[in-house]
């Protein structure tokens, strides 16, 4: 009877403090880094490597990640027309195997692979596409395999500058490429679907982008729109169709875009540079107006000092189109603190500016690129060490339709264990495992959903929450290690 008691006071007492504390829970946040594929930037350093190689490579850049406190790799999946991952729509990249259409002998998928590793650590994969690009570095179609989108559609592939293009204002083509986002969806338990800034070509001097014909068929339909505004239409219409389809697929799938950082000079006022708008036909800032995507991560690789391209004048920008309260990630180029001699407190106080305008939400960072910090080059991921000490979930997307996820049941200390029931409602994609130091939670690791233990645990309060694949977490279970004893206290 006495134990009995003392069990319902300690259980009053300790569950009073626990829900004291829940302000004090790790602030949430997304940490990108972009993997390039395209010509060998990131990965793979070189076509000609062999699949344990590949393999080798890419385990240490999820192992980097992971070790710098990284959440998110933005792997580029297809770089022109091309697939780093068994499709039966694009073929094989030539920046795999060094033949378009080739895959790797023995055989492999560098996406399943990269999704089922790291999974393991509670890092997001979001797939990255390049939408419009059919051979990168050349306006042949020599080297392209059969079933390459130029050779599909070859009355819209068109040599342009150093590449080739397909037209965007070209329905079929649309159409095609949208079927193939829908196909990773589908196949792939991808986290996210991402596009950079190439929508139509960035402008050559002296060469105009040779889709006259399809914008006659546009007027002799009874188009009225001038060429400049049905370009930003398609791409428009394009924008509103992957996040329509994809989220009819999988509601959770997060949905980004990563645009030029300028939307239009003189926006704000004092901005002068590239316009986005005006020149790729990009209008990035309608498709965050509009709520078509889920976060916008602008370029933003400019200094933060000068007032023509000024990073905190860009971002605050940005902010204030955000009428629908989607999330911003700046991008933030770390290769200029090589190729531009930038010094890595440059970068380090970007994400500061960043971290400063929560409020806005401004909540995360994407870095270009990953092989800066395989390299370390100049000391960068010494300092990634310091700005991400600890670990942290992405944010959650509270406009998603996912269902809530599930509290941990019967939490119990086995040896030097925590152990919970198997989630079986199937909407839990992650156990995150807290650990109270002091008046905080410290987030001490992030466990798929089918995991259901965690070893390595001392005396001190412990926390379980379910996540689901919106990043939105369950009420915590609190346990209370004493000992040989654990008591649940909330």
């Amino acid at each position: 009877m006495q134990a009995a008691i003392l069990g319902v006071f300690v259980f009053g007492v300790l569950a009073d403090i626990a829900a004291s504390q829940d302000s004090q829970w790790p602030v949430r946040e997304f940490r990108g880094v972009w993997v390039a594929t395209v010509a060998n930037i990131d990965w793979p350093s070189s076509r000609h490597l062999s699949t344990s190689q590949q393999q080798h490579e890419l385990d240490l850049i999820i192992q980097t990640v992971h070790h710098l406190n990284f959440n998110a790799i933005v792997f580029q999946v297809r770089t022109s027309g091309d697939a780093m991952y068994n499709s039966s729509l694009d073929p094989w990249s030539y920046y795999l195997t060094g033949t378009q259409g080739k895959a790797s002998n023995p055989f492999w998928d560098p996406l399943a692979y990269l999704i089922e590793k790291s999974h393991i650590y509670g890092i997001e994969v979001h797939a990255w596409f390049n939408p419009y690009r059919a051979h990168a570095g050349s306006k042949s179609h020599s080297g392209l395999a059969p079933t390459n989108m130029a050779n599909r559609f070859p009355q819209y592939a068109y040599g342009y500058g150093n590449n080739l293009w397909m037209d965007p204002g070209a329905e079929d083509v649309q159409n095609y490429i949208i079927s193939v986002f829908n196909d990773v969806v589908r196949r792939y338990d991808v986290d996210g679907i991402h596009i950079d800034d190439y929508f139509y070509p960035y402008p050559v001097q002296g060469q105009a982008f040779p889709d006259t014909h399809t914008y006659t068929e546009y007027k002799s339909r009874g188009g009225t729109l001038s060429l400049s505004n049905w370009r930003r239409e398609n791409i428009n219409n394009f924008v509103q169709r992957v996040n329509k389809e994809i989220h009819a697929t999988k509601p959770y799938i997060k949905f980004g875009i990563s645009p030029f950082g300028i939307w239009k000079p003189g926006h704000p006022a004092g901005i002068h540079g590239f316009s986005a708008y005006d020149s790729i036909y990009a209008d990035s800032r309608k498709w965050l107006v509009e709520g078509w995507v889920d976060y916008l991560a602008p370029q933003l690789y400019w200094e933060i000092d000068p007032p023509a391209q000024s990073y905190p004048a860009l971002l605050d920008w940005w902010f204030q189109q955000n009428s629908k309260n989607r999330h911003v990630y700046a991008g933030n180029e770390v290769a200029k603190v090589v190729s531009k001699g930038w010094s890595v407190q440059e970068i380090a106080n970007q994400i500061k500016i960043s971290r400063n305008r929560r409020n806005s939400l401004s909540l995360g960072n994407i870095q270009f690129s990953m092989k800066y910090f395989i390299k370390n080059s100049h000391g960068i991921s010494d300092a990634f060490k310091v700005l991400y000490t600890a670990k942290a979930l992405t944010p959650e997307m509270t406009w998603m339709n996912v269902s809530i996820p599930a509290v941990p049941k019967n939490v119990k200390r086995h040896s030097n264990s925590l152990t919970w029931s198997p989630d079986t409602t199937g909407v839990n994609r992650y156990w995150s495992i807290y650990k109270q130091y002091a008046d905080a939670w410290n987030l001490l690791n992030v466990v798929k959903a089918d995991v259901t233990s965690v070893s390595n645990i001392g005396d001190g309060y412990y926390s379980i929450k379910g996540v689901n694949r919106a990043g939105i977490e369950s009420k915590p279970v609190v346990i209370h290690i004493n000992g040989a004893q654990g008591v649940i206290v909330g």
